[in-house]
């Protein structure tokens, strides 16, 4: 857009030149035939160049002719015409001997109330040190991004083979307690490296629910179900992503429920069925693990919480969710519910 100057002729040129001469950025005052009539000082600082010398030139001539660039040449002349206005043109000026320099230019038409005057204010500014700046941090970035990556992956495998020596362990050990302690640390293990795989493969830092909770329950299929024919484990989570410490919490839940229901959901019996859920609307999320098997005890003295039990309690807590035990005759589901009023009650109780 033009900016108008309503004082009279001679008078408004002087100002707008004083402004020019006075200015701290880089500044070009240039007539219809692109010709510099005035340089600020600090242009001339900037680029090495005497600015009262300047006037009269070409702004392609000025310097060593660095400035002679066909797309600066086209989009000037459109904006003396009044066809065009350069909001934020970047160009790579290269003076003679002089490290190339990234710039930012802007020019707007200026009217005086006489048509027959043009006048061009061209204005620029270096970004060099920026840009460049902007490359560095970038790179640090990148850099950044792979070194984690790469430490994930350590770490998944650094897990995995600890997984591995507790299962090893576990089926070693004449214990019943013993082996069954080593088989759930084994499980809890392979819960925090699946997490850790799924993280080293993914570039957005956040973990998608369904390939995990697949991964999980395949890695306690395999070492917890002797016929997959006849025992099996679902998982028919939406596509939900969360954050890399949630899905952690998230994992250690559903193997602490998945392990309770191969224990104790299906005494003496073969067959059964599994299903791992997982739902999101929003900010409100609901996990739910559920089985096929006898379903709640209907004795009234219900045994204690166990270690899983209160693992459960506590990582719900964390994620300010709520444990519901559900009997689904047959069968049993736990769900792990977070809602943004369970939020606002925990939030209430802290202060």
């Amino acid at each position: 857009m033009a900016v108008r100057i309503t004082a009279p002729l001679s008078i408004a040129e002087s100002l707008t030149l004083a402004m020019v001469d006075s200015s701290d950025a880089p500044l070009l005052l240039l007539d219809g035939d692109l010709k510099v009539v005035g340089a600020s000082q600090s242009f001339g600082r900037a680029f090495s160049i005497d600015a009262a010398a300047a006037a009269g030139l070409s702004v392609f001539d000025v310097g060593d002719g660095e400035w002679n660039l066909p797309k600066l040449r086209s989009l000037l002349t459109a904006t003396a015409s009044g066809q065009a206005a350069i909001e934020a043109y970047e160009i790579d000026l290269t003076p003679a001997a002089r490290t190339p320099r990234r710039l930012v230019i802007k020019a707007q038409k200026l009217e005086y109330g006489d048509g027959d005057v043009t006048r061009l204010l061209m204005t620029v500014s270096d970004v060099t040190d920026a840009r460049l700046a902007a490359q560095v941090r970038d790179g640090l970035i990148r850099d950044k991004a792979l070194l984690v990556q790469e430490v994930q992956h350590r770490v998944a495998n650094s897990l995995q083979i600890i997984a591995s020596v507790l299962l090893q362990s576990a089926r070693n050990v004449q214990s019943e307690e013993t082996r069954t302690h080593l088989s759930d640390a084994h499980n809890r293990v392979m819960s925090i490296a699946t997490v850790q795989r799924q993280l080293s493969e993914s570039h957005t830092g956040s973990v998608e629910l369904r390939p995990y909770f697949t991964q999980l329950c395949q890695s306690l299929g395999a070492s917890m179900i002797r016929d997959h024919d006849k025992m099996t484990i679902t998982v028919t989570a939406d596509q939900s992503s969360v954050d890399a410490d949630v899905s952690v919490s998230l994992g250690l839940i559903v193997t602490e429920l998945v392990i309770n229901a191969l224990k104790h959901a299906f005494p003496g019996k073969a067959e059964g069925k599994i299903v791992v859920d997982y739902r999101a609307h929003g900010p409100n999320w609901t996990l739910s693990v559920g089985d096929d098997g006898v379903g709640m005890s209907t004795t009234q003295d219900k045994p204690s919480a166990g270690l899983g039990t209160s693992i459960v309690e506590a990582l719900a807590r964390q994620l300010h969710a709520q444990v519901r035990v559900s009997d689904r005759k047959p069968g049993t589901t736990v769900s792990i519910t977070h809602t943004q009023i369970a939020v606002v009650e925990a939030e209430e109780k802290a202060v």
